[in-house]
């Protein structure tokens, strides 16, 4: 049964709902990684420890009913640890493929810069092509899959940064700050009544409230939602715009135009609608871009970040009416 994108936006606020229930305050983050889910793309979410990066994605699983794998990224891990190795089982049969717990629907990457790069990087053809090669053999991931990775900023110690490559594959880099004071007395309150997510193991933080046909169907509405000329033209502008700033060495890639363009009609979407507007452009753009850019080594140095430059950017260039 097909839906109409005002029922999948009524599913997504219904997710949104129940995320919110436990993620307390970082209502820009949840609806930053429905998009990222609604757009088949990838997100990095950073933060310093203890801001629910982790539990975030944990919860996000729990409300869609679809199949959930973690991998806590360490510097000994190995790429064959994520993606799966050919195991001898006796001469008869010969050697065998063992799937990774890259074969999920949603996979959380936690930590993903405390890993060396050849380990980070084994995610790197899977994120792009939904495939993991082995053995000369290519075997395709689900329709569903999605990588949600955490990571903590790049300046504390034992991490390790993300190459140019990598970072590029990711849909959103997605920031988690502190929450408001308020949020934070209603998150004491939640814990002092009893939540505990490290109770219980691997059980369920949540009820799913979507199940996985479910979740394709709102994948496919993304694909029904109208870009008018004058939103493209808007695009556009803003990632040229970045490789003409003099306060970057590296501007927005036209990659990152159409993850631009495919994350505005996910937005679209969870407001229910068929159509993208400026403002679903503008809202995300700094989780899109935020990562693709790279900022000139004497800015850096005076304390500006990549975020204030787009956000110049995103004020300079004037939207359509």
């Amino acid at each position: 049964m097909t839906i109409t994108v005002t029922e999948g936006s009524a599913l997504l606020s219904r997710i949104r709902e129940a995320v919110a229930t436990r993620i307390i305050g970082q209502e820009a983050a949840i609806d930053d990684v429905l998009v990222t889910f609604l757009a088949r793309g990838h997100a990095l979410i950073e933060g310093v420890p203890g801001t629910a990066k982790t539990l975030l994605v944990r919860t996000m699983a729990s409300a869609m009913a679809i199949r959930f794998t973690r991998i806590q990224f360490t510097p000994d891990l190995m790429p064959a640890d994520v993606t799966g190795v050919a195991l001898y089982r006796d001469p008869a049969r010969g050697f065998e493929f063992q799937p990774g717990p890259v074969f999920t629907d949603l996979l959380l990457a936690d930590e993903i810069n405390r890993a060396p790069a050849k380990t980070q990087a084994a995610l790197l053809e899977a994120m792009a092509e939904r495939q993991v090669t082995a053995d000369g053999t290519s075997r395709p991931l689900d329709s569903l899959f999605t990588v949600l990775a955490t990571q903590n900023p790049v300046e504390h110690e034992g991490t390790f940064p993300l190459p140019e490559a990598q970072l590029d594959r990711f849909l959103m880099k997605i920031v988690v700050g502190y929450p408001p004071v308020d949020a934070e007395l209603q998150m004491l309150g939640l814990h002092e009544a009893g939540f505990d997510p490290e109770k219980g193991g691997g059980a369920r933080i949540l009820d799913a409230v979507l199940t996985a046909d479910q979740a394709r169907e709102c994948r496919t509405l993304v694909d029904q939602v109208r870009v008018a000329s004058e939103v493209r033209e808007y695009i556009a502008k803003i990632t040229r715009a970045t490789r003409e700033d003099p306060a970057l060495i590296l501007g927005a890639s036209p990659r990152a135009s159409i993850a631009l363009m495919r994350a505005g009609r996910a937005a679209a979407v969870l407001d229910g609608r068929d159509y993208v507007t400026p403002d679903d452009i503008k809202g995300r753009a700094l989780s899109v871009l935020r990562h693709r850019v790279t900022l000139a080594p004497e800015l850096e140095v005076e304390g500006r970040t990549t975020d204030d430059v787009v956000s110049g950017v995103l004020s300079r260039v004037s939207a359509p009416v």
